[in-house]
């Protein structure tokens, strides 16, 4: 694993890990979900590194990234959408192969439908792609009058705790409680390393430490009340342009509900719409396999060229045993 960093136009600098052969192209591009980073699924893509070059970026606001995040100025996804662009433009202007979880799956699919000329295929983990009447409402009233008194994600976040005596106090701290008590290893911890820092001063053995949340509780709070997005026009260009599209939903508390996930096959028929059985909107930290073998298919097929009759299947090595089995 290799960190880099892009100075942007705008000032400031995208952060991102990569895997993989420096001097091969860029293949694969994932985008995290909100308040995450890109170190978070590390375990899931540096396995394909041994094949291809992949990286991870982290948006606005998260990780390592030091683009300015104002939250009054986060009305929608689209400066995500346009800092993702203007890094393709310039670390793969040729098109990768964009993939990513919740927030960051819009986002892709919003980068697909501006700039369909830098993504080869679409991989989205439980999108946050909400029905037309949402966003048409997003747009007809402020996100003040009218989101955010009604956005449980966006208050919770805005009360998170943002500081932390160590870093072993905040692994402990969500260990196995709310939204990480389905997560596998190594993935809470690899979030930490790019989701917190420290920050005060002291000696670096000192005892009175201070760590903080490099996502900044009223940005992560902005980002899930700024839904003044256009997916669905997003998806009309992909499918104009034909770009192979695949959506892994789970099958508890999926954040596509069933009305829009029939809207969506509809609206494309020609990507395929894949349940996860016995997952939730956290599916990569739950599946890991199961994303990986979707990324490794669409390097298959899509950049190293392999025919259907020559791809295969990944082979895993997990055994589970069954409820009753001896």
């Amino acid at each position: 694993m290799r960190r880099f960093t892009y100075e942007a136009k705008a000032g400031g600098e995208m952060a991102g890990i990569e895997f993989g052969d420096p001097i091969k192209p860029f293949s694969a591009v994932w985008l995290h979900a909100t308040g995450f980073n890109g170190m978070t699924y590390q375990s899931l893509l540096a396995p394909l590194g041994l094949r291809q070059r992949v990286a991870a970026l982290d948006m606005r606001g998260h990780g390592r990234t030091t683009l300015q995040a104002k939250p009054g100025q986060m009305k929608s996804w689209k400066r995500h959408r346009d800092d993702v662009i203007e890094w393709l433009e310039k670390e793969a202007p040729h098109g990768v192969i964009l993939a990513g979880h919740s927030m960051g799956g819009c986002v892709a699919l919003m980068v697909a439908g501006k700039r369909p000329d830098l993504v080869k295929g679409l991989i989205l983990v439980d999108p946050v792609i909400m029905s037309k009447s949402i966003y048409f409402w997003q747009h007809m009233l402020t996100p003040i009058s009218f989101l955010m008194p009604k956005n449980g994600m966006a208050r919770r976040a805005k009360k998170r705790r943002a500081e932390f005596g160590t870093f072993r106090e905040a692994l402990e701290s969500y260990t196995g409680r709310g939204a990480f008590k389905t997560w596998r290893e190594p993935f809470l911890a690899d979030y930490l390393l790019d989701g917190i820092e420290r920050v005060d001063h002291n000696p670096i053995d000192s005892d009175e430490q201070t760590w903080r949340l490099l996502c900044e509780p009223k940005w992560e709070s902005a980002t899930f009340a700024a839904q003044r997005n256009r997916p669905w026009s997003a998806l009309r260009r992909v499918k104009k342009h034909q770009i192979p599209m695949t959506i892994l939903r789970p099958t508890r508390d999926s954040v596509i509900t069933d009305k829009v996930r029939a809207k969506l096959i509809l609206t494309y028929p020609a990507m395929m719409m894949k349940a996860v059985r016995g997952t939730t909107h956290f599916l990569p930290m739950e599946a890991p396999y199961e994303v990986r073998d979707q990324l490794s298919a669409f390097l298959a097929r899509l950049v190293e060229r392999f025919t259907l009759e020559e791809d295969a299947f990944v082979e895993r090595s997990l055994k589970v045993r069954r409820r009753g089995a001896r």
